[in-house]
């Protein structure tokens, strides 16, 4: 007898092979049998799945639940959203290797970088560890919901190596530096750090204000650490970049010298809105000459959410909401409501300021996200056009859509991938065949960006929302969050529905799959704020074959493992 058997679902496989209706069986964890016909026998518990799809788990490889992982056995927002394998480290920011005394800094970058507060970071994390594989001992004596693996930040191994003289980035590190870090980063990855990431960007910047240490990383500090990479013969090379001055070049030579792949950040800037074309044909040189290089894109706009309880809003900086601040937000609502003459005040007392006028052009590009959640919104429909049809101020409507629903509304505003304002660079990033899912920043940006639900409207808006352009083949969808991404970070055991491969999976009731609108809660330690999504939709999802959500609701199951290094695929 199995120990589960699901009969009669329309299985996505993962490899991009057109849905059929098949049985699944499952033993100690692994998919044993899918058959179209045959009798696959009984199992101890056995699920009718007539009407619904059944995928692969979402490998996600771009999250930042590097503080999280340690505190939330969950890993919300994800595991509501199908994800049972999820990858951090990202964007050169994390939490080991680090010296006592050094965990500040480190939380001010991660504040600054990724939007997550101070006070969260310090309440919930309790740093019981130094060296990057105490921090994997740590991330291992924790049972979650899914399987996680980790990553070394460049920052935190150039810190702990350099001391302050680490934290910039225009600083050189001596060549026995240079030794220590790449001795480290060795150590890590044999230890089973998933991969090495680096930042040069300038969007990257501790909440003090400084750029991400690695940021101006010369040749001599990146052959070091391209060759520790090459004598652990292991792990990927992440990195967020701005690809300005030959950037690629130098990357693809850091890859050149480590023998291992390279997974890059493309997205859309408004700046330079052609640069991700030259980057993925780049991409494509360097796979055509024998690299293994990936680019991780988004399945939709990169979308500030805007809110009265948000980390940004049209009225941040007026004095009469600074006058404000020492109010409880729900008061604070209230006498919005209530007071016609401070709502004026607020619209047209509008302080002189950058904000301001930054914000007078943002409202160009924001939009009201009621509970369709749309994120391919016409132009027609931004805050600013509206309010011209209306003839009014734009400020002034927005403030009223933000009073919407007590006043927990929020905008959307597309700062990146939407320069055209539509998808179409979008759906051009997702058919290339060197790109894979990788922007969602699932446990980042918490008052500010919510896309750890992007597996959920990769497959709603593509692949059968869509209004404005073609949609994609659900087949192609799945293939790009499960096997395309488990392969880009060697995780062969997963991503696929196919005997021998892990039981991680999804039973999902398509036509009733939505996201449900974004809102703000006070969940995170010391009472912090975020932004969550929620979906419906989700019927089951698996672990290795024990289910972790039934409905959306968890079950308190929690099979999740540490991943330590790369996993061979099914024999």
């Amino acid at each position: 007898m199995h120990d589960l058997v699901v009969r009669g679902a329309g299985v996505i496989d993962g490899t991009g092979a057109a849905r059929k209706t098949a049985d699944i069986a499952v033993d100690d964890g692994i998919i044993t049998a899918v058959s179209n016909g045959a009798d696959l026998g009984a199992g101890a518990r056995e699920i009718s799945a007539d009407g619904l799809l059944l995928t692969p788990g979402w490998v996600d490889i771009h999250t930042h639940y590097d503080g999280q992982a340690t505190w939330d056995p969950y890993l919300t927002p994800s595991s509501w959203h199908g994800v049972t394998t999820a990858v951090f480290g990202n964007c050169s920011v994390g939490f080991a290797p680090v010296r006592p005394g050094q965990e500040p800094y480190l939380i001010n970058l991660m504040e600054g970088v990724e939007d997550i507060p101070e006070t969260v970071l310090a309440e919930g994390i309790d740093f019981r560890w130094e060296s990057f594989p105490d921090y994997l001992d740590a991330l291992d004596d924790t049972a979650r919901i899914m399987d996680i693996g980790a990553q070394v930040p460049h920052a935190a191994l150039r810190y702990y190596v350099m001391g302050e003289r680490g934290a910039d980035f225009a600083e050189r590190p001596t060549a026995a530096e240079i030794t220590e870090m790449g001795d480290l980063l060795e150590t890590a990855l044999r230890a089973g750090a998933l991969g090495f990431t680096t930042s040069r960007t300038v969007k990257h910047r501790a909440a003090d204000g400084r750029l991400t240490p690695g940021y101006g990383a010369e040749e001599a500090e990146l052959t070091g650490l391209g060759l520790a990479m090459k004598r652990a013969g292991r792990g990927v090379l992440e990195v967020n970049s701005d690809f300005g001055d030959g950037d690629f070049a130098r990357l693809r030579a850091v890859a050149e010298i480590s023998g291992q792949p390279l997974s890059v950040l493309l997205v859309q800037v408004d700046d330079a809105p052609g640069l991700w074309r030259q980057t993925l044909d780049q991409v494509a040189a360097a796979r055509a000459d024998g690299l293994e290089v990936t680019a991780q894109v988004g399945s939709r706009p990169i979308g500030m959410l805007m809110g009265l309880e948000a980390t940004v809003h049209p009225f941040t900086t007026h004095p009469l909401w600074l006058g404000m601040s020492d109010i409880p937000p729900r008061e604070r609502v209230r006498r919005l409501q209530a007071d016609g003459d401070l709502r004026r005040r607020l619209v047209d007392e509008r302080p002189d300021d950058g904000h301001v006028k930054w914000m007078e052009k943002v409202l160009e590009r924001t939009f009201e996200l009621d509970d369709r959640v749309d994120y391919e919104p016409g132009p027609e429909q931004s805050i600013a056009a509206r309010a011209g049809v209306m003839g009014r101020d734009r400020f002034a409507l927005a403030l009223e859509l933000l009073l919407a629903d007590d006043g927990r509304a929020l905008l959307l505003h597309p700062f990146e991938n939407y320069n055209a304002g539509d998808l179409e660079v979008v759906k051009e990033m997702l058919e290339d065949p060197n790109s894979i899912c990788g922007v969602a920043d699932a446990g980042a940006h918490v008052g500010l960006i919510c896309d750890a639900s992007s597996p959920t409207s990769l497959l709603t808006h593509w692949g059968r929302d869509r209004r404005r352009g073609d949609k994609l083949p659900l087949e192609f969808l799945v293939k790009k969050q499960t096997a395309d991404t488990a392969r880009a970070y060697g995780l062969g055991d997963r991503g696929v529905i196919a005997p021998g491969y892990k039981a991680d999976f999804n039973l999902i009731d398509f036509p009733a799959l939505r996201l449900r609108r974004p809102e703000l809660v006070h969940d995170l330690p010391a009472g912090g704020r975020r932004i969550i999504q929620k979906a419906d939709g989700y019927r089951h999802t698996f672990v290795a074959g024990i289910e972790v959500m039934r409905n959306g609701t968890a079950t308190g199951e929690l099979p999740g493992k540490l991943l330590r290094g790369a996993r061979r695929g099914a024999s």
